[in-house]
């Protein structure tokens, strides 16, 4: 059997840590920081892990997991 292929966008926004969770970047930090808080942008620093909901749909992407 040929090997699944895995999404090449999932590879680029996502990663997955040690014990399987799903870390993601922060939504919304992309452009449009001056109609933006300072509290908002203060708090989408760094990366986020994703709800278990939407880290099973992430999941199906990435057949063999991700570094």
């Amino acid at each position: 059997m040929p090997k699944m292929k895995t999404k090449s966008s999932v590879k680029k926004r996502f990663s997955t840590t040690a014990t399987g969770k799903v870390r993601a970047t922060q939504a919304g930090k992309q452009h449009g920081m001056i109609k933006r808080t300072n509290k908002q942008i203060r708090n989408q620093r760094g990366t986020t892990i994703l709800a278990e909901c939407d880290a099973n749909i992430v999941r199906q992407f990435i057949p063999y997991g991700l570094k």
